[in-house]
């Protein structure tokens, strides 16, 4: 492995890493360059192991020596900076000493996707990164085969959603579905149940749910939650039963909870 040192903020080969907070976010929006960015030694790592391409990898030297057996076989510059240069790039000062950029990969396709799952979650309106990423990081421990990206999301790939995932967005696939909310009688006749998380009165106790068959576990928006049309679309309304005086859970925890409910019996 060989390392290359920057000592110039700047130095055009760290251009990639060059004002973050502007450049990581998706393509078609101002400042977006589309690029998948990982931030720390555990999330660097597993983009390294994944399928998306990585660019170039900018870290102070302790943390580019802790990653040397990762680095060995990568075909791809690796930049080491005193951490004053880093912040200067990257716009803020960076607690986890090493950023690694790669290009998004060759996105999933649906009908495979679905075809090959047994567990789906499917979101609608999860528009906080940090939520996404805790979704990603519960599918992954909790065994969901995949999930599934409705409108008003916000991007999976988006910098603070890998980190809050640990990297684990990028081992799980993803892919956006539409039209919506039609796309929900698609995945029913494709022989999934579609179970709407719901803290509504009336909805069917989770505990209630049986495990059989392939399951979509459908996921709204903090605050408001699912709309009207997506849940009227499933096939079943569930919610959490919670002590009186807390009116619902947080869309990650709630989906944790559901993930490890409804998980098949062979898991």
């Amino acid at each position: 492995m060989q390392v290359f040192d920057v000592d110039d903020p700047a130095d055009p080969r760290v251009d990639d890493f060059r004002d973050l907070s502007t450049s990581d976010r998706r393509p078609d929006r101002p400042g977006g360059r589309g690029l998948v960015i990982a931030e720390g030694v555990v999330v660097v790592r597993r983009l390294l192991a994944s399928a998306y391409p990585v660019r170039a990898v900018l870290g102070v030297r302790r943390r580019i020596e802790e990653l040397a057996d990762d680095l060995a076989t990568l075909d791809a510059p690796v930049y080491a900076a005193p951490a004053d240069v880093m912040a200067t790039v990257v716009g803020f000062h960076l607690n986890r000493g090493v950023l690694a950029v790669a290009d998004r990969a060759v996105p999933t396709d649906l009908d495979e996707l679905v075809s090959s799952a047994r567990r789906l979650a499917v979101l609608e309106g999860v528009g906080d990164h940090e939520n996404l990423g805790a979704l990603f990081r519960n599918a992954a421990a909790l065994g969901v085969d995949g999930v599934l990206i409705g409108p008003g999301c916000g991007d999976p790939l988006y910098r603070r959603s890998v980190r809050v995932s640990m990297g684990h967005v990028l081992a799980v696939p993803f892919a956006p579905v539409e039209p919506w909310p039609q796309a929900l009688k698609w995945l029913r006749d494709k022989g999934f149940r579609v179970l709407a998380l719901t803290p509504a009165a009336d909805a069917v106790p989770l505990a209630d749910v049986g495990r059989d068959g392939r399951l979509a576990l459908l996921l709204g928006s903090e605050g408001p939650g699912l709309t009207a049309e997506a849940i009227a679309a499933a096939d079943t309304a569930v919610r959490i039963p919670m002590a009186i005086s807390v009116d619902s859970l947080n869309v990650a925890t709630a989906a944790a909870v559901a993930f490890y409910a409804l998980a098949p019996v062979d898991r």
